[in-house]
């Protein structure tokens, strides 16, 4: 059974940092963009970060760029978000995805694959 799990969510501090974690099970994504969304209450789940499955292609959101860094580990079968200088705005659940395979995929539709979804709440 292919799982996607994330951790590291939690409650910080407007500036502060979170560090979040995918951990891929059942198989592997070597040949698979992963990425990042996030979905706020009765809001449509938007794109965060994407990477490419060599690392040498990664895209953001225009809202994140700059303070957020996605980050893969083929090896590991894993994939991290850096969330640095974090905002109340950037309050949400996130959710780690992996793509069809092959192609630098950004849009949900996409991506087959979810996790479950980690709380990340940023206080003023």
């Amino acid at each position: 059974q292919v799982q996607l799990e994330e951790s590291g969510g939690g409650l910080v501090q407007a500036g502060g940092s979170l560090r979040l974690s995918c951990a891929a099970s059942g198989r592997t994504f070597n040949s698979n963009t992963m990425a990042w969304f996030r979905q706020e209450p009765w809001k449509a789940r938007e794109f965060v970060a994407a990477i490419s499955w060599n690392s040498a292609n990664t895209a953001y959101a225009d809202s994140v760029r700059g303070r957020f860094f996605v980050s893969r580990d083929n090896a590991k079968n894993t994939v991290d978000l850096q969330m640095d200088s974090l905002k109340p705005e950037d309050t949400a659940v996130y959710y780690c995805a992996a793509a069809r395979p092959y192609g630098f995929r950004l849009h949900s539709d996409e991506y087959p694959y979810w996790g479950q979804g980690t709380q990340v709440t940023v206080s003023s």
